[in-house]
């Protein structure tokens, strides 16, 4: 069973984070207008990688989306930092860091890993400021554990100054409270006990202890050139009291900073009346591509004559030619060959057409149904009156969208043209296979793909080298022979890389179920990744069903079963997954270690609406453990996914080792994103503060839901904009 402590704890997190995301995405569109006058596009970031000053924060919201990263330097205190802005009120960071001479945990250098969450509270207007709710480093050691409140104010043009300045006013708990203390409103009991396994959250100590203020001003001269001045209530106790890291003269650090082009900022700075610092910051937007897409326009659509004038071309006769089916997958499938978008069956009737399409290279399927309804509009015979685009994917029919010709031909050109087109649109069910009179595009099956390149595989967080990597060439390889069947595999050269070199074995006392990836990566140079056969088909037009055998991953292989419960009209989405895995050999060949488990979950998906989906896993880990694991994840237009997840089990916090439970975040961005040309390829990440063996899941190539959600009414609508592309 869970403790209590852990399990009312996280209770409460996840009940705050899904009342603070509603209230984002119910109140954010009424004060939208109001505010985007007065908030700056890009804020600049502090020492910690947060908007801010230098070293203490501001009030502030990166755009909706926006990620940063953020490298800063002083006095042998070193910070890297990955922020991301989930919600136009919702940020977190996640923070490594490095303290030289502090001589902790039996080394000289410290290290320490860190989560930020921060909350919008009131976004500026004219005569308000910002104000935000900020928790620093809430679950780590409690090393930059720190509690904040801030106000800020933008200023254009004071006393006739050329630019902006800004004015920041906060008071602060914990690291933000140890100088200059004016009380301690909500208690004195904050303990100074860093926890010894950390990544628990310590709300019992939230705005607990000493509070004191602090303040900054800024002023940006220009677009590129900016200035800042900060008085800090940071004591930096551990640095210079209890260790001799650095010397702390005065609460005030001075700076300057410049913008560089593509969203690179760097800045020198006077810090502590003692010590010089460098930041340099990096700020992208998966909504606003490096590169603009790169995709042919689309024809203009060709209106019908009015029935009146000319009744002769309404009418039917054509639809009982033997090879209209054909000729219409033909002309169709040609226009639309470019962009990618293949027919893989039509049904015809006088005053309806039905076309099953899949693309191989856009990810956005509201690009996909706007193209074919197009070419639709433009070719089909004028009698036909209603288009229904099946959209698949992997041989999945993941919905049908049904609009009226009508439609295409009227709206393209009126106000707000995308939501113009929506309200005629039914999104429902797809039929799992075609009508038994469609027309199957020939030669679809057998499909052969495969691919040849370079990839890296790193490993974080080692006292001894904090960053390790291998690098090499993989080959991978996707034989298609029939609807809904793949035989893939993945193999690997290795050549170079020091991961197999750490010398920290696994002191775990469950199974090792992932802590050995240094002896997988000691082991294994040239490696079989994966090879497998997957079966995936519908059994009723709102259920998908898969099965997986083979070497599924680098550490295990087995048998993967999975059935999916997903409307295409509705949020929510419930799975079951059963598997039967054994632990691969080290060498990652064809044989397997003595550790055989049986895992498997239940899952509900929840789309909360703007492509936010939550998620909760419950069932048997790898090690044998039970528990659940809850995530959220905010997916793009784009094909850019981004979303945090933390698991609990049975496994008690001392067994589970550093790090108390298993917790993370993850990331995928499209390669097309960067390159501007259409495409698939997504290359991602998942950081663990610490990898463990309680919580851990088996990886199984081709999980249904991340295959049918794009193309359901959730996320259709969400990406509904891109229509007329």
């Amino acid at each position: 069973m869970f403790s209590e402590l852990r399990l009312s704890g996280c209770k409460k997190l996840v009940l705050i984070g899904i009342s603070l995301l509603v209230a984002t995405t119910t109140s954010d569109a009424q004060e939208q207008a109001l505010s985007e006058a007065f908030m700056p596009s890009r804020p600049s970031l502090n020492f910690y990688g947060l908007p801010g000053a230098i070293d203490m924060p501001s009030a502030e919201a990166m755009p909706d989306g926006q990620i940063a990263i953020g490298i800063s330097s002083f006095g042998g205190i070193n910070r890297y930092s990955a922020s991301f802005q989930f919600s136009p009120r919702i940020s977190g960071t996640f923070r490594y860091g490095s303290i030289d001479n502090a001589y902790r945990g039996g080394y000289k250098k410290y290290y320490d890993r860190s989560f930020d969450f921060r909350y919008l509270l009131f976004k500026e207007k004219e005569v308000q400021p910002a104000i935000t709710i900020g928790l620093q480093d809430f679950s780590g050691t409690g090393v930059y554990s720190a509690e904040y409140l801030v106000a800020t104010k933008n200023f254009t043009q004071p006393l006739t100054l050329p630019g902006i300045v800004k004015v920041t006013a906060g008071l602060g708990w914990g690291r933000l409270g140890s100088k200059g203390s004016i009380g301690s409103p909500f208690g004195d009991d904050r303990s100074t006990d860093q926890k010894k396994l950390g990544g628990s959250p310590t709300y019992d100590q939230w705005f607990r202890g000493p509070m004191a203020p602090f303040g900054a001003i800024e002023w940006q001269i220009s677009d590129q050139l900016g200035f800042k001045a900060e008085y800090s209530s940071d004591a930096y106790v551990f640095e210079t009291q209890q260790r001799d890291v650095f010397d702390r003269k005065s609460q005030f650090s001075f700076g300057a900073e410049y913008q560089l082009k593509n969203g690179l900022r760097v800045g020198g700075y006077y810090l502590y009346g003692s010590k010089f610092g460098v930041n340099a910051q990096i700020q992208l937007n998966p909504n606003r591509p490096s590169i603009p897409f790169n995709i042919a326009g689309p024809r203009p659509v060709i209106l019908r004559p009015s029935r009146t004038n000319s009744p002769e071309s309404y009418g039917t006769s054509w639809a009982q030619l033997e090879d209209a089916p054909s000729d219409i997958q033909k002309v169709i499938g040609a226009e639309l060959e470019d962009t990618g978008i293949k027919i893989e069956a039509v049904s015809v009737s006088p005053t309806r057409v039905e076309l099953r399409v899949h693309s191989d290279k856009l990810t956005n399927q509201a690009i996909v149904f706007g193209r074919v309804a197009r070419s639709m509009a433009r070719i089909l015979p004028d009698s036909v009156e209603t288009f229904d685009i099946i959209l698949i994917n992997n041989s999945l029919a993941m919905s049908k969208v049904s609009i009226p010709r009508t439609a295409i031909e009227t709206q393209e050109f009126v106000p707000n043209a995308s939501n113009a087109l929506l309200s005629y649109a039914n999104i429902g069910d797809a039929a799992p296979n075609a009508p038994e009179n469609a027309f199957i595009t020939p030669n679809r099956f057998p499909r052969f793909s495969w691919s040849i390149g370079p990839y890296v595989r790193t490993s974080f967080f080692d006292p001894d080298r904090p960053i390790r990597a291998d690098v090499g060439i993989e080959v991978s390889a996707l034989y298609r022979f029939a609807p809904g069947w793949v035989v893939g595999g993945e193999a690997r050269q290795r050549i170079w890389g020091n991961i197999g070199d750490s010398k920290r074995t696994s002191d775990s006392v469950l199974p090792h179920v992932r802590t050995d990836a240094v002896l997988y990566a000691r082991e294994g140079d040239t490696t079989l990744e994966n090879l497998y056969i997957n079966k995936q088909w519908k059994p009723s037009a709102d259920t998908f069903a898969r099965i997986t055998a083979g070497y599924l991953e680098q550490m295990y292989g087995g048998l993967s079963t999975e059935l999916l419960w997903k409307p295409a009209d509705s949020p929510l989405g419930l799975g079951i997954e059963a598997n039967y895995v054994k632990k691969r050999d080290f060498n990652q060949r064809f044989g397997f270690q003595d550790y055989d488990v049986f895992t498997g979950h239940a899952s509900a998906y929840y789309n909360v609406g703007n492509n936010y989906v939550a998620e909760v896993d419950a069932g048997r880990y790898l090690a044998g453990d039970y528990g659940a694991t809850f995530s959220l994840t905010r997916e793009f237009a784009n094909g850019w996914k981004i979303g945090g997840f933390f698991t609990l089990t049975d496994v008690s916090s001392e067994d589970f080792g550093e790090g108390s439970f298993d917790k993370g975040i993850t990331f995928s961005a499209p390669v097309s994103w960067f390159t501007g040309s259409p495409g698939k390829t997504t290359f991602g990440q998942t950081i663990r503060p610490t990898q463990r063996d309680g919580g851990q899941r088996v990886t199984v190539p081709g999980r249904l839901y991340n295959q049918v959600l794009s193309g359901q009414e959730n996320s259709l609508i969400a990406d509904w904009g891109r229509v007329w592309e």
